[in-house]
């Protein structure tokens, strides 16, 4: 009873689109900050958690976007993914610090960003603000772009060239 328990709140995490649009209105009706980022997510490690972390301490409820596995691979290469989006959504939904779960398809989350309208958006310190995919339409609706700093020696690229030399 306890892991079916468990397994239902993280699934409560993983929504649609058509259904986070009127999560995130209520939740904005109510006074609470929604905060966006996005991202592949493949081989979660302690940069992505403190980088998530950080997100969420720049708002309320923290939306994280995931690249569908063809947008995944559109980015990264032919033999990326190495996780697919279904369980990438999972482990994301399972960190306390994330609110909720979008898959997305396209190369870029522009369309999931003006669906949410989101007061925060926030990516990771290798990002320049100018550069963030949403940044423009974020502060003209009157919210706040953020980079955080880049935890070094972590990305999902190094670990796996260290896992192919063998490490």
């Amino acid at each position: 009873m306890r892991n079916g328990g468990r397994r239902l709140k993280l699934e409560k995490k993983i929504r649609p689109l058509n259904q986070l649009k009127r999560i995130t209105a209520s939740l904005k009706k109510s006074g609470k900050k929604i905060v966006f980022t996005n991202g592949c997510f493949d081989l979660l490690h302690y940069g992505h958690v403190k980088y998530l972390e950080g997100a969420k301490n720049k708002g309320d409820a923290l939306i994280v976007a995931v690249n569908s596995d063809g947008s995944v691979k559109k980015l990264k290469g032919k033999n990326r993914p190495l996780v697919s989006g279904k369980y990438r959504q999972r482990v994301l939904a399972a960190l306390e610090c994330v609110d909720f779960v979008v898959l997305f398809n396209e190369e870029t989350p522009l369309k999931t960003i003006i669906a949410l309208k989101p007061d925060v958006l926030v990516k990771g310190g290798d990002w320049k603000q100018k550069d963030i995919v949403g940044s423009d339409f974020v502060k003209s609706c009157g919210g706040k772009v953020f980079s955080i700093g880049f935890v070094k020696g972590f990305s999902s690229s190094a670990l796996i060239r260290k896992i192919k030399k063998g490490h």
